[in-house]
């Protein structure tokens, strides 16, 4: 009952909050004036789009979950290429998507020891640093150039998930000097051996140093970051999987929150997109939690790389200009 009270109260603390962000002076963009543009490209009523859109991000919930992806990752390539919405607001929403998910899983994760702060908060300034650069190159740079980059970053996306290999207990001989020095190391009770699992981690100097790159991506395309950080945390740094993603979920509660406040500031965020979105991504992460048991893994994870795959190749020719 309390665990859904604290969700409760998030949700409408995350609706206040959009709601009342249209009114931020010096914001570049204004939403009231984008929601008329929308409604001026379409044939359909404005209030049609949030409809579709509520509908839409309920299945990318139920999708994200059984493919074990960030909803962002497939908000932003599917929305952006196929809504009348401006890229520049389909990022803000989808960080704020991503954000939402994080804040309501973040703290379980916390309390059951799966989420590691001594290895959170170094990686977390690091990456949530270099979101604020990202977002800030991302909202300067033309929508065609973004368009571009963002078709490139999925299909990289989809090429490492199809080549990457996860590894439940990584083999750490030593820890290297920076993480016994920053003490990054823990113990956490896994079920399925029925005992404590001690792990350390190293090559952690090159770990951090390819954190700045996947916080720059993250604030310039809006699309979190779990599916890079579980990769490098659990194959670079020799975390164990479980750790890995515990603590991925936790950071993206502060990278996305940097690089949300860059859109957010600008103007970039339409309440008629954000709160449907979120709605509907966590209403369908639920539907997914309950039906993941009775699915094949291995079938849906090729359904979630043909739909990355379609929706990057969308999201390159529109920057071409060879799709609009």
């Amino acid at each position: 009952m309390l665990k859904q009270n604290i969700k409760l109260l998030l949700f409408l603390l995350v609706i206040a909050c959009l709601f009342s962000l249209t009114s931020f002076a010096g914001a570049s963009t204004e939403p009231a004036a984008a929601e008329a543009a929308v409604a001026a490209q379409s044939s359909m009523p404005w209030w049609a789009w949030p409809l579709i859109l509520f509908v839409v991000t309920f299945v990318l919930g139920i999708v994200a979950v059984l493919g074990g992806v960030g909803g962002g990752v497939l908000f932003v390539p599917i929305i952006g290429g196929f809504f009348p919405f401006h890229i520049d607001f389909v990022r803000g929403a989808g960080l704020l998507v991503a954000l939402a998910g994080a804040l309501a899983a973040g703290p379980g994760l916390l309390k059951k020891g799966m989420a590691d702060l001594r290895l959170a908060i170094p990686v977390a300034l690091i990456a949530s640093s270099c979101a604020i650069v990202g977002a800030m190159i991302g909202l300067a740079l033309p929508a065609k150039i973004v368009n571009i980059a963002l078709g490139g970053t999925i299909l990289g996306i989809v090429a490492i998930m199809l080549m990457a290999k996860k590894s439940e207990f990584p083999e750490v001989p030593r820890p290297d000097n920076l993480s016994s020095a920053l003490r990054i190391a823990g113990v956490y009770y896994e079920p399925s051996l029925g005992q404590n699992v001690n792990w350390q981690i190293h090559r952690t100097p090159q770990g951090l140093a390819t954190f700045i790159i996947i916080g720059v991506m993250a604030g310039m395309f809006g699309l979190g970051a779990g599916w890079a950080n579980v990769p490098v945390l659990n194959l670079m740094m020799g975390a164990p999987l479980k750790v890995s993603v515990a603590t991925s979920k936790f950071l993206l509660s502060i990278t996305d929150t940097s690089a949300a406040w860059i859109y957010i500031n600008n103007g970039a965020v339409l309440p008629m997109m954000v709160v449907p979105s979120i709605i509907g991504i966590m209403l369908g992460s639920i539907v997914g939690v309950k039906i993941l048991a009775k699915t094949k893994p291995a079938a849906i994870r090729y359904m979630v790389i043909g739909l990355l795959l379609f929706a990057g190749l969308r999201a390159l020719l529109k920057g071409l200009g060879i799709w609009n």
